[in-house]
């Protein structure tokens, strides 16, 4: 069951992964500027803050499978949308509806990872969980060099191949996935979270111990989508680069942070306290982004992508596992569904902030403004890490 789930997430990362660095390209050749770029982010995430926790809720009640199979058809509908837009008048509308429409079935991530704690015992959960953060890694290596092969050919076949792996993934999903079966303890969570609101959220959130990765993770996920938002046309503007260049970029950056997350945190979190990992990542992230943003060299820009890509590799996880501590032992789930909720609110500001300074103060901007965040995210590390028990 376990090798089922990490198919459909690896397959359905795939996909996004083809999408993400081309739409940029695709909807600039329509006439968007970077704020309307940076809009055309947001709206995904915006969907996915609103309605993922229904979904959430939906599959509590009719089950994992079921709800994961009603996502794969809306994420093959909005991949489809995003293909014909070209051959529609008003094609930025059409382009904006199918992200919209993506958004609003992204429900896939969040109900993969509930699948697993249903099919898991407390004992192999990690390593359940780590497979989901595998096949997430290893989809965004694939699909942005898939997304980079194709379009020389036109920006729609990237869009065309994204749906029709996930037509494929449907079909996998169909017939190799099962609804798991719960145990008594595991209905009673899912009880509990049925009752998830913005009163549970501020009680978890008076907890130093969750408030504080939640702080840390919202910040850095802020500065991090300044990056990814305008990374294409930062590229094509500053170097000439091509929407296949910054495919097999992303590609190389999604390969350095699945070594980071798939071999070495591990490791260096038992030698250094996972809240130093935070701080000083963080901080050192925050220094990629200045010389990203200082960059008049490709291989400046690659410098810095590496240097993001480790730091932030060590990062991420580290904040997740902080979080999850820091919870009560009955609402973890809860918890997390807080962590990842500041997470997707700074999806819907990040990119709008970004392409706003990228029009009106320059191609750097949106760099220096996330090093400022990075900056902001280590102090408060390293505040917690002097204060373990505020």
């Amino acid at each position: 069951m376990l090798l089922s789930i990490f198919l459909v997430v690896f397959i359905d990362l795939i996909g996004f992964g083809i999408v993400i660095p081309i739409l940029p390209y695709y909807a600039r050749e329509f006439g968007a500027s970077a704020t309307t770029l940076g809009w055309l982010m947001a709206v995904y995430s915006l969907m996915q803050f609103a309605v993922a926790p229904l979904w959430g809720k939906l599959s509590d009640r009719i089950g994992r499978r079921p709800v994961l199979l009603l996502s794969l058809i809306g994420t093959l509908l909005s991949q489809v949308m995003l293909g014909l837009a070209s051959h529609f008048e008003g094609t930025l509308t059409w382009i904006f509806a199918g992200r919209i429409f993506a958004g609003v079935c992204a429900a896939n991530l969040s109900v993969a990872y509930a699948y697993v704690a249903d099919v898991t015992t407390p004992e192999n959960r990690a390593r359940g969980m780590g497979m989901i953060g595998a096949g997430f890694g290893l989809g965004f290596i694939v699909g942005p060099a898939l997304g980079a092969l194709l379009s020389p050919w036109g920006y729609d076949r990237p869009m065309f191949a994204a749906a029709a792996l996930t037509a494929f993934n449907l079909v996998l999903a169909w017939f190799k996935l099962r609804e798991p079966e719960m145990t008594e303890a595991q209905r009673e969570a899912s009880r509990a979270a049925r009752s998830w609101g913005p009163k549970l959220a501020k009680e978890l959130l008076a907890r130093s111990a969750v408030r504080r990765p939640v702080q840390i993770f919202f910040l850095v996920t802020l500065a991090v989508t300044q990056m990814e938002a305008i990374f294409a046309i930062f590229m094509a503007d500053r170097f000439g680069y091509s929407a296949e260049d910054a495919g097999f970029l992303l590609a190389g950056m999604g390969l350095a942070m699945a070594i980071v997350q798939g071999g070495l945190v591990g490791r260096v979190s038992r030698l250094i306290p996972e809240i130093r990992l935070v701080s000083t990542g963080t901080l050192l992230s925050g220094v990629a982004l200045v010389i990203f943003g200082a960059a008049g060299s490709p291989s400046m820009v690659m410098t810095a992508l590496l240097l993001l890509a480790f730091s932030h590799g060590f990062v991420s996880p580290s904040l997740s596992s902080l979080a999850s501590r820091g919870a009560p032992e009955a609402l973890r789930g809860s918890t997390m569904g807080v962590f990842h909720s500041a997470g997707s609110l700074a999806r819907v500001l990040g990119p709008p902030a970004a392409g706003w300074l990228f029009d009106h103060w320059g191609a750097s901007s949106p760099f220096f403004l996330g090093s400022l965040f990075l900056g902001a995210a280590s102090l408060l590390g390293t505040l917690r890490a002097e204060a373990p028990d505020a």
